[in-house]
């Protein structure tokens, strides 16, 4: 005679192997709706001026004008910003996994910081200052970050 006739023990498997994928994934809700439209105004951001006529792509590529002596800050942010702004949340909103979420918040975050240094940089040398690009960027990476940082909260 068995000790489990019913399949019972396998049921209950089963069940916590569902209730263990449910822990891991998030649902973001209304926020998947601007957390995409952040990552857009990002994308945006990076075809405007960041410093003086050079747009964040030509920050990002280096191609800028050696007189405009971009520095590494702005490079450093809008590398950050395309890594964990756009495709670290883009994969976590695709994924819905909890750990990119907290991935994903505290990278934002990071970013955040580091374009309010990347602008500071801008006015404190002499030559051209920040654009409405980089300003435009750094404010879509704080949106992500309250957005993503509200999201992993949730639970908490």
């Amino acid at each position: 005679m068995s000790a489990d006739p019913d399949g019972v023990a396998g049921l209950r498997a089963e069940i916590d192997a569902v209730e263990r994928s449910a822990l891991r994934r998030i649902d973001p809700g209304a926020r998947a709706a601007v957390i995409a439209g952040a990552i857009m105004v990002l994308l945006l951001a990076t075809t405007l001026p960041w410093v003086g006529h050079a747009s964040g792509w030509d920050v990002l590529s280096g191609s800028t004008n050696p007189l405009d002596r971009v520095g590494l800050l702005p490079r450093m942010f809008g590398a950050a910003a395309m890594v964990l702004g756009v495709g670290l949340s883009a994969l976590a909103l695709i994924t819905r996994r909890w750990g990119l979420v907290w991935a994903s918040a505290l990278g934002c975050g990071y970013c955040v910081l580091d374009g309010v240094w990347a602008i500071w940089s801008r006015q404190t040398v002499h030559g051209p200052g920040p654009g409405i690009g980089l300003v435009l960027a750094v404010l879509a990476m704080a949106v992500l970050a309250a957005q993503w940082l509200r999201l992993a909260l949730s639970r908490w």
